[in-house]
């Protein structure tokens, strides 16, 4: 009786250890999946932990900075090493793009893509490969931040775990969301913040399947960082006074400017980039041209290096003319671009957070001479800046706000916070439509939007869905030799060939068995019957590129042709078939993201 007590209590640990009876588990139970989750959350604390106490001891290593000192803070720094530092950075970063051009052909996924188009699927050894850049990028002091390569690396484990376990579609989607719930979570000592950052960005939408493992990861991620660095993640704005009612209509207007501020800054990026594709330096050169602006432009200003987490606390704690912070402001934008778009790897999160600051406390200095009565305090402004600017930039208008609320703690600020941003976002998505990474997405010749899954839809192709036996005739054929061959009820239409066997069109057999074609027409060519001569599909075509051709033509069914040249008929579409599988199709999705499956 012992033996068997003992087996019962110990089944829970069976699962564990047997490989196929825990994929069984995380695959057939939503507490599988939180379990998974809070793994992710365990290992997205450690490596947010580990990566910025590697870029902590770069600085203080290569910039001589003291140990609890932060680099962009500082300002009584070689000024030989301030330039040479990011040169060093590029040059070493080069190196590595030679090294991986030789067997890296195809660009590396990041979370959106993978979750809109790869259906949670992402590489490991990109993430890794990602990461260390990052680390390199702003270790040795380039503008960019290192939330793109915590987000990259712990979703890449979370994407790895969920295929070791083999979870389905939309449970994997979710897993690689917990991924970098947990990665931000972590980054900014944030919970809500990372949750949010998971549901608007990363996995596209909001369940109640994907809110216990998201929000178990970024939990389990915040209480690991503080346990391992304490608070050392924490934005701490200080005292920063009341909110009055007058201070909407102001709030909104920094909203509008922030959003012209980060369609600048993107746009700034493309620019640079474009700017190195056109000229004829060679990829591995660029991040070493882009290490010696930035090094050019820390001569300036220390302020422009690595995130700018010390900068951005500096300038909270410290009152500067508008002159000056207009000028800091100038240069970080023109360093985040020059570094992001020269090759370095890193993203805009903090710098966008930074630099929306920046902006907050210059519109709050300059505001009083038209809102008389607005309290217009500088570090409110300053919130309600950053958060404007990083949803211009980044997107996700409730991620930013939650964001200002576990940053600040007071409610009054975050419904501030939250009007500004929801005009920023307003304001981007109706004159610009991207947020950075879905305007690289574009720029790369994507149409994702977001990371709503998509991918299912490129993976339902033409080539999927159309039938292969095709019945063709000649265009010499006769109407009478037609009717022949293709009695009526044989079948609905007959694809005619020319004499090259190209396409020419189709023939629909009712109509040449109709009486309209009278006896004398019977030794006409069958080719006078002929519909849809120049419309036609191809096999690389999604189902809905597919019903939109349908659509246009107002046709049944259309030949599938290999190439606009050879024009061989590789196959036969009818809109009823298509419309049935797509809408199986989007039906399962549905049902996947509602937690029905």
């Amino acid at each position: 009786m012992l033996r068997k007590f003992n087996i019962r209590r110990l089944g829970v640990l069976s699962i564990l250890l047997a490989p196929s009876r825990l994929r069984a588990f995380a695959r057939g139970s939503e507490l599988g999946l939180v379990l998974a989750a809070a793994l992710i959350g365990l290992v997205a604390g450690v490596v947010v932990t580990g990566m910025s106490l590697v870029t902590q001891q770069m600085h203080q290593l290569i910039f001589k900075i003291e140990e609890g000192e932060r680099l962009s803070s500082m300002s009584a720094l070689d000024q030989v090493i301030v330039f040479s530092a990011p040169l060093a950075g590029g040059i070493l970063l080069g190196v590595l793009v030679l090294i991986l051009a030789r067997w890296r052909k195809r660009p590396m996924v990041d979370p959106i893509e993978a979750n809109a188009l790869h259906g949670g699927r992402l590489s490991l050894n990109d993430s890794i490969i990602v990461a260390v850049q990052n680390v390199i990028s702003n270790g040795f002091g380039a503008s960019v931040g290192l939330e793109a390569g915590y987000t990259q690396l712990a979703s890449g484990l979370a994407s790895k775990l969920g295929l070791s376990l083999q979870l389905r579609r939309a449970e994997l989607r979710i897993l690689v969301g917990c991924g970098a719930a947990g990665a931000i979570s972590a980054a900014f000592n944030a919970p809500l913040t990372g949750s949010f950052y998971a549901f608007e960005l990363i996995i596209g939408s909001y369940t109640i399947t994907s809110l216990a493992p998201v929000v178990v990861s970024a939990l389990i991620s915040t209480m690991v960082a503080r346990a391992l660095v304490g608070s050392d993640f924490m934005i701490d704005v200080g005292s920063f006074g009341t909110v009055v009612t007058a201070d909407y209509v102001p709030a909104l207007l920094l909203g509008i400017l922030c959003a012209g501020a980060g369609i600048l800054l993107m746009k700034g990026v493309s620019f640079v980039e474009e700017l190195a594709r056109k000229s004829s330096v060679p990829s591995s050169i660029r991040p070493a041209m882009g290490g010696a602006v930035v090094g050019a432009l820390a001569l300036v200003s220390p302020q422009v290096l690595s995130g700018g987490h010390g900068a951005l606390h500096l300038n909270l704690d410290h009152t500067a003319t508008i002159a000056s912070l207009l000028g800091i402001l100038l240069l970080k934008s023109i360093a985040s671009a020059v570094s992001i778009g020269s090759g370095f790897r890193g993203g805009l999160f903090f710098a966008s957070l930074f630099m929306g600051a920046l902006l907050g406390k210059i519109f709050a200095y300059s505001a009083p001479f038209i809102f008389a009565h607005a309290t217009l305090t500088p570090v409110i402004y300053a919130v309600v800046g950053m958060s404007s600017l990083a949803v211009a930039v980044i997107g996700g208008p409730l991620t930013m706000t939650f964001l200002a609320l576990e940053i600040t703690g007071d409610f009054p600020i975050t419904a501030l916070v939250l009007a500004a941003v929801i005009t920023a976002s307003l304001t981007v998505r109706n004159t610009f439509g991207y947020s950075f990474a879905t305007w690289r997405f574009h720029l790369r010749g994507e149409s994702i939007r977001s990371a709503h899954d998509v991918g299912w839809i490129r993976n339902l192709t033409v080539d999927r869905l159309m039938r292969r036996d095709v019945r063709t005739a000649s265009t010499h054929m006769t109407i009478a030799d037609f009717r022949h061959d293709f009695p009526l009820g044989s079948t609905q239409r007959v694809v005619v060939l020319d004499d090259a066997g190209k396409y020419a069109g189709i023939v629909l057999v009712p109509e040449a068995h109709s009486e309209i074609v009278d006896e004398s027409a019977r030794t006409q060519e069958i080719g006078s019957l002929m519909k849809y001569q120049g419309d036609f599909l191809h096999p690389q075509m999604n189902a809905k590129q597919a019903v939109g051709v349908f659509d246009k033509t107002e046709s049944e069914a259309l030949a599938v042709i290999d190439n606009l040249i050879e024009r061989n008929v590789v196959g036969l579409l009818t809109e009823s078939h298509t419309l049935r599988r797509y809408s199986e199709e989007l039906d399962q999705r549905r049902r996947e993201i509602s937690g029905e499956l």
